[in-house]
């Protein structure tokens, strides 16, 4: 008979995100993963199948919890321009947190790529959805008047997720989010 795992593995997934989101991939041992989570090598083996395994519930953890919750903060019933706003400034916000830790995602692609294909489908399969996130913003709030019409939504999407990548390495260099706001609205110039 199986035993019954003794452990909580969305608690054990988010608290590994949190250590590959300060430290990185690489420079995460098994070791260190084990005395984080309290569990014994071998339940993170039965439960995640290697450690990679368990890094790509954490980033699947990321996309589920912190970049669904900034797709869904451009919902909020404020003018696009706003919404935008909020959720950039919001996400430079999270990542200049812990000493500039960054965003796990951004992180992995610059620690993980060209050489990781799930982390690459993981990552683009975020920013696909923000991209048409932001394209429907944009497409509304230009029927409504708010924004220029002349620039196709998907463009200025693309763009803003493009910006907001940049965006978030520099939040590495520069943990300041006073420093990095005022680039938000030269951004948010290309809606007008």
């Amino acid at each position: 008979m199986a035993r019954t795992r003794e452990f909580d593995t969305e608690a054990a997934v988010s608290r590994a995100m949190d250590l590959f989101w300060t430290r990185g991939y690489e420079a995460t041992s098994v070791r260190d993963l084990t005395g984080h989570l309290g569990i014994g090598q071998g339940s993170l083996y039965a439960a995640f199948g290697d450690k990679d395994g368990l890094y790509r519930a954490a980033l699947e953890h990321y996309r589920t919890t912190l970049a669904a919750a900034a797709l869904r903060s451009l919902d909020g019933g404020a003018d696009a321009r706003s919404a935008i706003r909020t959720m950039l400034v919001e996400r430079v916000r999270i990542a200049v947190e812990h000493d500039g830790r960054g965003c796990l995602l951004v992180n992995s692609v610059c620690e993980r790529l060209p050489g990781d294909p799930a982390t690459r489908r993981t990552v683009r399969d975020v920013q696909d959805a923000s991209q048409r996130a932001l394209a429907d913003v944009l497409r509304v709030a230009a029927g409504r008047g708010e924004i220029s019409a002349t620039r196709d939504p998907q463009t200025v999407a693309a763009f803003l997720v493009t910006f907001l990548n940049g965006l978030l390495v520099s939040s590495k260099i520069t943990p300041d989010v006073r420093a990095l706001e005022p680039l938000v609205e030269v951004a948010l110039a290309a809606l007008d």
